[in-house]
């Protein structure tokens, strides 16, 4: 695997772009930062019609992909569509478009999830106002509360509870282009603790490899929203329900994030990530996730698309 030139897909470099380079390093194959916003499509450019900045008239051996920039619908769509025109090239892309596709929806996550038989809250994704505030006051009658989530987001924002909160009905606000006009609706699974936490599970080709508890005195648990990480093993059940929602989502790697929750499933998958930070679970495990990342790719996904050429 020497010699390699691996393209780094980030919107922004930073840490984690800094380990991935350093893992791919000690591999002995070059790690390349590059913004998908900054590639063109350009077909009098290459025989392949990409304009990759730093690969010239070449394509990269591989691509990782650590983030792509928000945009324009179309901007986005002409990102992706990079991703989708190296994979169809031959090109191994970790995580591909198709995958990202899945998780960064929230609303394809979660049908994908219960279409696995998998254990994840009721949700709902509805474009009427008044079926979803329909939908909220019913919730509410039976001592719901529900989250109401921006279909696209990510780290904890834009995150309200409606519903029935604290014994009194808190209706729906109004779906402003902040949730894209649509409501995503997903019921709250009531904390069994305080302080409430739940579970980031790291996958990476299939196999949960790292795990850590995030404990928030508040509702959400996200670390960009403060909540603190603390070191958690990889039980059985938990590493299990990991890796069979990053395989309902067909993804590379995957940060999973899981639920303590009452009943008869108690663990429930609240959300997948395709582009999962990692730098809150690297400080509380000694497993060094960027070099797990590089082998998997370069041993997985390079090697076997190696041995399909050869044969």
């Amino acid at each position: 695997m020497r010699g390699l030139r691996v393209a780094i897909f980030a919107d922004e470099t930073g840490w984690h772009t800094r380990r991935l380079q350093a893992a791919l390093r000690a591999r002995g194959a070059l790690g390349r930062c590059v913004d998908l916003a900054d590639c063109r499509i350009d077909t009098t450019a290459a025989w392949h019609g990409l304009v990759i900045p730093g690969f010239g008239r070449e394509l990269p051996d591989a691509a990782l992909v650590r983030g792509i920039a928000g945009g324009s619908f179309e901007q986005v769509t002409k990102r992706l569509g990079v991703l989708h025109a190296l994979r169809a090239l031959g090109v191994p892309v970790y995580n591909d478009a198709r995958a990202i596709e899945r998780s960064v929806d929230k609303s394809a996550t979660s049908l994908l999830l219960h279409a696995a038989g998998l254990p994840t809250p009721p949700t709902w994704a509805i474009e009427s106002p008044v079926e979803a505030q329909r939908l909220v006051m019913r919730e509410s009658a039976a001592g719901h509360a529900l989250v109401l989530k921006p279909l696209f987001g990510s780290q904890g924002k834009g995150l309200q509870l409606v519903g029935r909160i604290d014994g009194e009905h808190r209706p729906l606000p109004a779906l402003d282009a902040g949730y894209g006009r649509m409501a995503y609706l997903q019921r709250r699974v009531p904390a069994l603790a305080e302080p409430g936490f739940d579970w980031r599970v790291l996958v990476v080709g299939g196999r949960a490899v790292a795990a850590m508890r995030r404990v928030s005195t508040h509702w959400v648990h996200n670390v960009a929203q403060g909540a603190r990480c603390l070191p958690a093993a990889l039980e059985p059940a938990l590493a299990r329900l990991a890796e069979d929602a990053a395989a309902a989502l067909e993804l590379d790697y995957a940060g999973v994030d899981i639920i303590p929750a009452p009943g008869a499933a108690p663990l429930q998958v609240l959300e997948v990530n395709g582009v999962a930070a990692w730098q809150g679970l690297q400080r509380v495990t000694p497993f060094d996730i960027a070099q797990a990342l590089v082998d998997d790719l370069l041993q997985r996904r390079v090697a076997a698309g190696a041995a399909r050429r050869r044969a």
